[in-house]
């Protein structure tokens, strides 16, 4: 697997509760992706990616795509999926 739905990998690295609560960030403009915000939620991540995404209420954190996974798993799973690179203010609000 070269690529995944990012819905998909922001709920397998457990970013979300639920795959419906990533495709609602992504709908509503709120996750990047490369730099670039992003509002379908076919849109694909590959290794090497850069994704930023909402955290708490006046937060983002910033990670790089390190895995892809098929399936949802565990918490330490997830982790080996990405690297943290930032958190920070929202500049979108």
């Amino acid at each position: 697997m070269s690529s995944l739905r990012i819905d998909k990998w922001l709920w397998f690295a457990r970013f979300c509760k639920s795959r419906n609560l990533a495709q609602n960030w992504i709908e509503a403009g709120e996750v990047r992706l490369n730099g670039q915000v992003i509002d379908k939620c076919n849109s694909l991540v590959k290794i090497g990616d850069r994704i930023e995404m909402p955290r708490g209420a006046r937060m983002r954190h910033e990670v790089e795509v390190l895995g892809l996974a098929e399936k949802r798993g565990g918490a330490p799973e997830a982790q080996t999926l990405y690297r943290s690179l930032a958190i920070t203010k929202d500049s979108l609000l």
